[in-house]
């Protein structure tokens, strides 16, 4: 009798470690809208963990991206998140009036990535084609409090404009206000994203539209170190012939302080040994740059990504 209980014992130690073993590990990266960047390279970025993380089990969930992303990473909701660097530095402070109720601690960055570029496009018969020509128009900026509305937000007070001075305000996202702009009910839209958007592809090659310019002087008096000076190359979409400047911010992977550093180095270093498969996904991926990526971070840097970028030489 009890070498028969001794064995069952065992068989059941022996099941409940198989099980243990093959507890898959979860990774649910948080993107954005599907017309935007940050989804499809969230999908090349799942299948690439997929393939190389083994026991991996990955998701990609399609948000209101920046703000939502961070609150739902603190919430424990993501292994993985990508948000525009402005927005990372706010919610680590707890910025009420930008989405964060209290400070986001719990946030470590994995690495900065390609820049979002502020892209204000306008139909032609608008007769828009600078930002005080925006005044009494119908513009869309983003769902309330996302990365891209606080951008439109601190863009606007830096060329001395407010939601007052428009016609009209939809706080939407890609795709919806380039179909009210192809229907004649919006006049603008306001969108950060990574160059070639689907969105505005879309756009341009339906009808005639115009880049409103964001000039240098503009960008100087926002105040903020992580916009930066830019420009759209000329050719970026149909119709665009000329280079437009505007203004530029990183965009950041983030992840949570309770990931394990294991699993962190592990994500960091699948991200950069598979760049070229991320171009394929969305060609804003391609510039991503390894020896950018630790610098400038308004947030730690998990263990496991500081361990990658130390093996790389790539710490500043």
């Amino acid at each position: 009798m009890n070498r028969a209980l001794r064995l069952a014992l065992a068989s059941t130690l022996l099941a409940a470690c198989a099980t243990a073993q093959a507890a898959p590990t979860f990774i649910n990266i948080l993107t954005g809208g599907t017309s935007g960047v940050y989804y499809p390279i969230g999908v090349g970025i799942s299948q690439i963990y997929s393939h190389g993380i083994e026991g991996s089990k990955t998701s990609v969930q399609a948000t209101k991206a920046s703000v939502e992303n961070l609150n739902l990473l603190q919430a424990g909701r993501g292994e993985l998140a990508f948000a525009l660097g402005d927005s990372v530095a706010d919610a680590w402070k707890g910025d009420a009036e930008a989405g964060f109720k209290a400070p986001l601690k719990k946030l470590r960055a994995i690495a900065g990535t390609y820049p979002n570029y502020i892209q204000i496009v306008a139909s032609k018969e608008s007769g828009i084609t600078s930002l005080e020509d925006l005044k009494g128009k119908r513009i869309s900026v983003g769902a309330p409090k996302s990365g891209t509305e606080l951008n439109a937000r601190a863009i606007f007070k830096a060329a001395g404009l407010s939601y007052q001075d428009l016609g009209k305000v939809e706080y939407l996202p890609y795709a919806e206000s380039v179909e009210l702009i192809k229907n004649r009910q919006l006049d603008a839209t306001l969108q950060s994203s990574g160059l070639g958007q689907a969105a505005i592809r879309d756009l341009a090659a339906t009808l005639p539209v115009v880049f409103v310019p964001v000039p240098a002087a503009i960008v100087s008096k926002i105040g903020n170190s992580a916009y930066q000076p830019a420009s759209i190359p000329a050719k970026t979409y149909d119709g665009q012939d000329a280079e437009v400047p505007t203004v530029a911010i990183t965009n950041i992977l983030v992840t949570r302080a309770d990931i394990s550093d294991d699993l962190a180095y592990d994500m960091t270093r699948l991200i950069f040994d598979n760049l070229p498969r991320l171009v394929t996904a969305h060609s804003a991926a391609s510039d991503i740059q390894p020896q950018n990526a630790a610098k400038n971070l308004p947030i730690p840097l998990h263990p496991g990504a500081e361990r990658y970028f130390k093996e790389k030489n790539l710490l500043p």
